[in-house]
C-alpha cells in the first residue's frame, strides 16, 4: 500500500477521532512504513469539530465572550481555517453539557452562536461552517437570529428574544436589521438528523426529552415550534418545517436557513467537501474509517456510509473498524463498505470495553494488516 486514508468518526466517550487517526497510523507503520498516511479526523458537528477541523487543515482557534445556555457569559471558541474558514461548534456555547443538572429548552438560548457567527464574521471570514449537533436548546434558532440583528416582537409591539417556552409569544419578526455583511458570507449549517420542525417526529418530541422536557414540556415546545413556522410562513412566505434537518438542535436548522438563508448539509458531506476528499481519493489504495456503533441509524447518512457512497465511486476499498454492530446493516456493503470490524475482543458491556478500547483498536488493524499482507504473500 502506498497512500492510505483515515477517516475516521469518534467513539464518543472513549477515543476522539484524532486519538483514533494517531493509534490506526502507528500499527500501520509497522506494515508499510513507507507509506503515505493522511488522516482526516472527523466529528459530527458536536463537541470536539472545531479540533477537528484544525488537526485536519491547520489553522488558528480563537476565544470569545458570549452567552451561555441560560444566558449568562462564559467564555467560549470557534476556528479559523488556513484559507479564512470559520469553524464553530454550537455545543461550545449551547450543547447540553453546559446546562449541567439546570436542563430545561424552556429557558434556554442559542443566541452565543449567534455571537460566534458575528465574531466571525469581525474576523473576516468569507464562510462559516457551523456544527449544531449536542445542544441544550429549542428555541428555533431565533437566539442566534436575534444575536445577528433579527428583532422579534410581542402582541404589544415589546421586542424581546425568544426561548423555547415563549416562541408563543411571537406576533411579528422584523429581519431588516440583519447584519449585512452575512449577504456576502457563506453559511453551512452541519446536520446529521433528517427530523421535521414538528409534530411526532420533530426537534420536542424526539429530542426533547434527553434535554431535560417532560411530557407536558414536549407538548408545549412543539406547539411553540409550530407557531414559529406559522409566523415566517406568513411573514416571510416561507415553509420549510418539514425539510429534513429543519428539527436538528431544537430547530437550529430552521433557524438557520429562514434567518440567515444558511444552507444545511450532512456532517460528513460538509467534511469531506472542505478536505477535498475526491482528490485525495484519485490515487488512495485503501480508507480506513470508523464510528463508535453501526446500526440503522448509520445507513442514513452517518460518517462511515457517508464516505462508503464516495469511495464506491472512487472503486477504492473502505474498512470500517466499529465498537459495536448491530443487525439489519447488510445495506452497508450495497453503499460501499468492503468490510465491517468490531474491535472488542470479549463480549463485555462499555462500562469494561472503554477502558481496553485503544488497545483493542490497535490489535484489530494488526490482524486486519497481518492478513492483507499474508493474502499478497508478502508476511512471512
Amino acid at each position: 500500500m502506498k497512500k492510505i486514508l483515515l477517516v475516521p468518526d469518534s467513539f464518543k466517550g472513549t477515543m476522539s477521532s484524532t486519538e483514533i487517526c494517531s493509534i490506526m497510523e502507528g500499527v500501520i507503520r509497522k506494515f508499510y512504513p513507507e507509506a503515505e498516511i493522511i488522516g482526516i479526523p472527523v466529528a459530527d458537528g458536536g463537541e470536539g469539530s472545531v479540533d477537528a477541523f484544525l488537526s485536519a487543515l491547520g489553522g488558528e482557534k480563537k476565544f470569545a465572550t458570549v452567552q451561555g445556555p441560560f444566558g449568562d457569559k462564559m467564555k467560549s471558541f470557534f476556528g479559523i481555517l488556513k484559507d479564512g474558514t470559520a469553524v464553530i461548534e454550537m455545543a461550545s456555547c449551547a450543547g447540553l453539557p453546559l446546562a449541567g443538572n439546570e436542563k430545561n429548552p424552556c429557558l434556554t438560548t442559542t443566541y452565543g452562536a449567534g455571537e460566534l457567527i458575528g465574531a466571525a464574521l469581525e474576523a473576516g471570514c468569507g464562510k462559516v461552517i457551523l456544527g449544531i449537533g449536542g445542544s441544550a436548546t429549542n428555541d428555533g434558532g431565533c437566539g442566534a437570529a436575534a444575536a445577528l440583528g433579527v428583532k422579534f416582537f410581542d402582541k404589544d409591539g415589546n421586542s424581546f428574544v425568544p426561548v423555547g417556552g415563549t416562541l408563543h409569544r411571537i406576533e411579528k419578526i422584523d429581519k431588516t436589521g440583519l447584519d449585512e455583511r452575512l449577504k456576502k458570507t457563506e453559511l453551512v449549517t452541519m446536520c446529521d438528523i433528517d427530523n421535521p420542525l414538528c409534530g411526532e417526529n420533530g426537534a420536542a418530541y424526539i429530542f426533547g426529552p434527553q434535554k431535560g422536557a417532560d411530557v407536558k414540556m414536549v407538548k408545549l415546545l412543539d406547539e411553540g415550534l409550530r407557531h414559529l413556522a406559522e409566523v415566517v410562513k406568513r411573514d416571510f412566505s416561507v415553509d420549510i418545517a418539514e425539510t429534513p434537518g429543519a428539527g436538528a438542535a431544537g430547530g437550529m436548522g430552521y433557524g438557520m436557513k429562514v434567518f440567515l438563508n444558511s444552507t444545511i448539509q450532512m456532517g460528513i458531506e460538509t467534511v469531506l467537501d472542505t478536505v477535498n476528499f475526491d482528490g485525495l481519493l484519485k490515487d488512495a489504495d485503501c480508507v480506513f474509517s470508523g464510528e463508535g456503533k453501526i446500526d440503522s441509524q448509520s445507513l442514513r447518512g452517518k460518517v462511515v456510509i457517508g464516505i462508503a457512497k464516495r469511495t464506491k465511486k472512487a472503486k477504492v476499498p473502505l474498512i470500517a473498524l466499529v465498537g459495536a454492530i448491530d443487525d439489519g446493516i447488510d445495506a452497508a456493503y450495497d453503499c460501499g463498505v468492503t468490510a465491517i470490524y468490531c474491535i472488542n475482543r470479549k463480549a463485555s458491556d462499555y462500562s469494561r470495553t472503554e477502558f481496553c478500547a485503544k488497545t483493542n483498536l490497535a490489535f484489530t488493524m494488526e490482524n486486519i494488516l497481518r492478513f492483507g499482507k499474508a493474502m499478497r504473500g508478502e508476511l512471512r
